[in-house]
């Protein structure tokens, strides 16, 4: 079988274009999209009177056994085929004659490409929304045995204020939420279908697009065919929400890299999720959220790709967007798999209560607690109560201590103002509780934001 578009040409093709020019090795990845896709427009032609009920029979038992050939590795992908839309076609008439000639009415490899890329783009945004659902639900898992265990809150990597575990994970809750939005946000926006606006201008066959659109689970069909088969923002949409979503999993996992190091010894990692050194015997790694980590430049780095080869094209299709699925492929896997370790690590690691709670005792946690008690209880503007606070501190670091443990004696040589009840301000865990304001540290309000959590996950 010639190549379709040869007709005009008095020459074959090089092999060296045929290797330039062709995606079957990647693009073959679609093979679903671009059958089911060619079953909704066969059935779209069919009710149009375009191709017979026999035809259409044909179309049908032979793309079943090319995908069936496909999926048992029967199928030989040649390069020479260029895409797997030509690899289906030329199967589908080597099986059935004729008629897999006729598939094509009414459509080009234009709107099909586009047709395939969407649909496995849509199907892709609501499997990693599930995927993002299961990590969160592990989550807070541990989250909620953690609700009134304390840790170094910090601003700078500096200790702050004292916070509880559960309320620091709390925050990763709340970033995965808003990326299950956006993905969730991008189906909605882009469910609309490209088939039948053919080459850029839609076709002088008596098609019905909203009839394949339908088949196909489409909402509605595009509105303007010169923009739909040059439209790749689906694809780009994928790839930024994945490139925040991996952003927000990079943050995770340098606090797990953070935290498993003998300096913090806030968490160790499951042997299951940790390797050792090759010379070093006594080394546990990090490796999973040091790949996470690695592996978000990675899909960045997809995303700025099809921005650059999106950048000046003019309308309508072009070759240059052959190039707009090896990234989100690459992506969408980094992505799953990233979403599922991350989750088992999660799972599967010990949180060390003892010297998150004894890291609170560094740092002067309860500072601003004391500057709080002096507005409030003495009466002073808060400009002198920080200095106060500061002469307080400097007297805690003179003694070797940390202001939680400070003696009245000591705060009263500071200011005689003060009184016995500042030590209740100053307990760590009080600190931690006094922090009640809606979505605060305190564990009431920890409880809360798990149980808000909790319920959304339950999609009440």
């Amino acid at each position: 079988m010639e190549k379709m578009w040869s007709g005009r040409f008095s020459a074959s093709a090089s092999n060296l274009l045929d290797q330039f020019n062709a995606s079957i090795m990647y693009d073959r990845k679609l093979y679903r999209e671009d059958i089911e896709g060619s079953l909704a427009h066969a059935k779209m032609l069919t009710k149009q009177q375009i191709l017979t009920e026999d035809e259409f029979k044909l179309i049908e038992e032979g793309l079943m056994q090319v995908k069936s050939e496909i999926e048992s590795g029967a199928f030989e992908w040649k390069i020479s085929d260029e895409d797997l839309h030509m690899a289906i076609e030329k199967r589908l008439t080597d099986i059935i004659g004729d008629a897999g000639k006729k598939l094509h009415t009414a459509r080009s490899r234009n709107d099909q490409v586009a047709v395939d890329f969407r649909c496995y783009t849509l199907r892709k945004n609501l499997e990693i929304v599930e995927l993002i659902k299961k990590l969160m639900k592990e989550i807070v898992v541990v989250a909620d045995k953690h609700t009134e265990t304390l840790l170094p809150g910090m601003t700078h990597l500096q200790h702050a204020q004292p916070i509880n575990f559960g309320f620091h994970l709390g925050a990763y809750l709340s970033m995965f939420k808003r990326d299950i939005q956006r993905f969730e946000s991008s189906y909605e926006r882009n469910n609309i279908s490209p088939l039948g606006c053919a080459a850029l201008a839609g076709t002088p066959h008596n098609i019905d697009r909203e009839y394949s659109a339908k088949l196909l689970g489409f909402e509605s069909v595009s509105v303007n065919c010169l923009d739909t088969v040059s439209d790749r923002d689906f694809a780009l949409e994928i790839l930024f929400n994945i490139s925040t979503m991996m952003m927000h999993i990079s943050r995770l996992s340098e606090e797990l890299v953070l935290w498993s190091s003998y300096e913090f010894g806030f968490v160790e990692l499951s042997d299951e999720y940790s390797t050792g050194s090759s010379i070093m015997p006594q080394k546990k790694n990090p490796d999973v959220p040091e790949l996470l980590r690695g592996k978000t430049g990675r899909v960045y780095g997809s995303l700025i790709g099809l921005l650059t080869v999106m950048k000046g094209l003019p309308l309508a299709y072009n070759k240059d967007t052959q190039e707009d699925k090896e990234g989100v492929f690459d992506a969408v896997e980094t992505a799953e798999l990233s979403l599922e370790i991350l989750k088992e690590a999660i799972k599967t690691m010990q949180v060390k209560t003892k010297n998150m709670n004894s890291a609170c005792k560094i740092g002067h946690l309860s500072a601003t607690d004391l500057a709080d008690y002096l507005v409030e209880k003495c009466d002073i503007p808060f400009r002198e109560a920080h200095f106060i606070t500061g002469k307080a501190v400097a007297k805690s670091e003179e003694l070797g201590i940390d202001l939680s443990d400070i003696d009245l004696s000591h705060l009263q040589e500071i200011d005689a103002r003060i009184s016995q009840d500042v030590l209740d301000f100053l307990v760590l865990e009080n600190s931690m509780n006094a922090r009640k304001s809606q979505g605060g540290t305190a564990s009431i309000r920890t409880k809360e934001q798990l149980e808000f959590f909790k319920k959304y996950l339950e999609g009440k």
